[in-house]
């Protein structure tokens, strides 16, 4: 004698459809069908005549358990639409509402920067200088690396952001001779960009060693550093990679280091602090540099050019907005290397915020009266809880929309089934930092990469469960089913999918929890959530602004898995809970 399967017996108890159960009803359209129940050997017990006016016998089932999970969604995006409606990018410095220009609103003008301090300080002394201009200006701070921030200009996801000129001929426009300003001007110009005249500063690259093991070692410029090969060597990943980094160092040195390895640039100061390190890839400007007593070493062969400061922005910015143009030419040689690295240190060693430094130096050389909003830690957290809340919210609904109709597909269509699970399975598996720059050239920064590769990433979860719960329904139960000569249709609908309600929930609530956590890395194309203050801290070396972005992201992760545990009482049968 056979034993029924558990989600058979379990599947018994919903509706009186199953073992033990005298009879149900299913309705379709205007007829009642009554389906049969199965004795404990698997026969089909006799079954009442259908009634083709639709009434008598036991009532209907209720609509489908997915179907009522689907009913959620409305609420889900509406949820995240509000966070979007929220989530604006602070730009730290505020001032009062530019007045309008003659021909009608003000200039908007949008100030994108690197993942780093000082690019982040002259943002935001670009952007207060445009919105005294009269414009309506946004600072997108932290956007990337170089590449990523050249991208968004090319673009217009940005119209202007601080470069350097060395950044320009040696990573940009490498394949090409622009020694010159002249020559460097008409390459800018072939692709619908210009340059400001030079800030005034050189932000050259170096390598830095503690005082005391370049003493001990005796190494005073790069040439020394042939001497010993067994140093540990920890670059920026972004020197690692560069024409203008550790390759042509180590080709214009032949320095045979092999300890060599990448890492981000703030935390590389402090692994060389710790003994970790022998040698760190620097900017001449950091503030790191007298912190950390380092020595930076003679660039004995001239191997790294100059990075004159400038600001890069679109042409057509001149005739969209050209005081603002004018108002940054005004910073032409308005900083020093000094000044440059003072401004650092009161970032990164001061715990200033960058917003308050850049006002400060603009009031100070230019007049011009900059009014900072101080958010506090409840507001930062909430206007980041609003980003991150859409940031899953939406892509986990669309996911929803598309990877059940996928998992139905894989389980109904044989020839299907291994070309879905074998797509969204690689999808999978892209690491979450490329599958993010594979989509900024077609989507920009901001939220709809980020939204784009959290879509992606959440459909093998569902998918895979959908498929997993309509397979694995009992053979009995669809014999059933099939005996009455209900319609595909309503077989899915009334009895497949209610039965695998609860796998298809399951999938949803992992897709959703493993979405809070990688959304984190939303920051780092631009599209805030947690992940900007654990980005940011990290660069600042502060606890608290990581565990600003860290502690409210687990909390999240916990509400949400809670959220549809409540969700799966609600919307599964009780005798189809798992």
């Amino acid at each position: 004698m056979t034993t029924a399967p558990p989600l058979q017996q379990r599947a018994g108890r919903y509706r009186g459809l199953g073992t033990g159960s005298p009879r149900a009803e299913v309705k379709s359209g205007r007829t009642s069908y009554s389906v049969p129940r199965t004795n404990p050997k698997g026969a089909l017990a006799p079954a009442a005549p259908p009634s083709p006016t639709g009434t008598g016998g036991a009532a209907a089932p209720p609509c489908s358990a997915v179907g009522r999970l689907l009913r959620l969604l409305p609420a889900l995006v509406l949820l995240a639409l509000a966070g979007r409606g929220g989530a604006a990018q602070t730009a730290g410095a505020q001032t009062a509402p530019p007045p309008e220009r003659a021909g009608g609103a003000a200039a908007e003008v949008v100030v994108g920067s690197k993942v780093f301090t000082e690019s982040v300080v002259l943002g935001e002394i670009a952007t207060d200088l445009a919105r005294d201009a009269g414009a309506e200006a946004t600072h997108r701070r932290e956007i990337g690396g170089t590449r990523v921030v050249w991208g968004a200009l090319l673009r217009g996801d940005v119209d202007a952001y601080p470069e350097y000129t060395g950044t320009l001929a040696q990573e940009i426009f490498a394949d090409e001779d622009v020694s010159t300003p002249e020559a460097l001007r008409s390459a800018l110009a072939r692709v619908g960009v210009r340059a400001t005249p030079p800030l005034g500063f050189n932000n050259t690259y170096a390598i830095g060693m503690t005082e005391a093991r370049a003493e001990a070692l005796g190494i005073e410029t790069l040439s020394d550093l042939r001497a010993h090969p067994a140093l540990r060597f920890g670059f920026s990943n972004e020197f690692l990679d560069r024409e203008d980094g550790w390759p042509g160092l180590r080709r214009a040195y032949g320095l045979p280091q092999a300890d060599v390895r990448g890492l981000d640039h703030d935390l590389a100061y402090r692994a060389l602090a710790a003994g970790d390190l022998d040698a760190v890839d620097l900017y001449s400007t950091d503030a790191e540099v007298p912190y950390y007593g380092l020595r930076v070493l003679e660039d004995d062969r001239g191997f790294f050019p100059r990075y004159d400061a400038v600001l890069l922005y679109r042409a057509d910015l001149a005739e969209r907005a050209p005081a603002v143009v004018a108002a940054w030419g005004r910073l032409a040689g308005a900083l020093t290397a000094d000044s440059v690295a003072a401004l650092n240190a009161r970032v990164k060693i001061d715990g200033e915020t960058e917003a308050a430094v850049a006002a400060a130096f603009v009031r100070a050389r230019f007049g011009v009266d900059t009014q900072v909003e101080t958010v506090g830690r409840a507001g930062r957290v909430w206007q980041r809880t609003k980003e991150h809340l859409a940031l899953v919210g939406l892509s986990l609904a669309a996911a929803i929309v598309v990877a059940i109709p996928l998992g139905i597909a894989a389980a109904k269509v044989p020839w299907l089934e291994a070309p879905v699970l074998g797509v969204v399975s690689v999808a999978y598996t892209i690491p979450s930092l490329a599958l993010l720059v594979f989509m900024l050239p077609v989507l920009g920064i901001g939220a709809p990469p980020a939204l784009a590769a959290l879509f992606l990433y959440s459909l093998l979860p569902i998918v895979r469960n959908t498929h997993a719960g309509l397979v694995g329904i009992a053979p009995e139960l669809r014999e059933s089913a099939a005996a009455l000569g209900l319609p595909a249709r309503v077989r899915l609908q009334r009895v497949e999918l209610p039965l695998a309600a609860p796998s298809v929930l399951a999938g949803v609530q992992t897709s959703a929890v493993i979405n809070v956590g990688t959304a984190t890395l939303g920051a780092l194309v631009g599209a805030g959530g947690y992940g900007q203050p654990i980005l940011t801290g990290i660069r600042l070396d502060d606890v608290g602004l990581i565990l600003e972005g860290a502690v409210p992201a687990a909390v999240l992760a916990l509400a949400v898995q809670g959220l549809f545990s409540l969700a799966g009482r609600v919307a599964i049968p009780r005798g189809l809970r798992l």
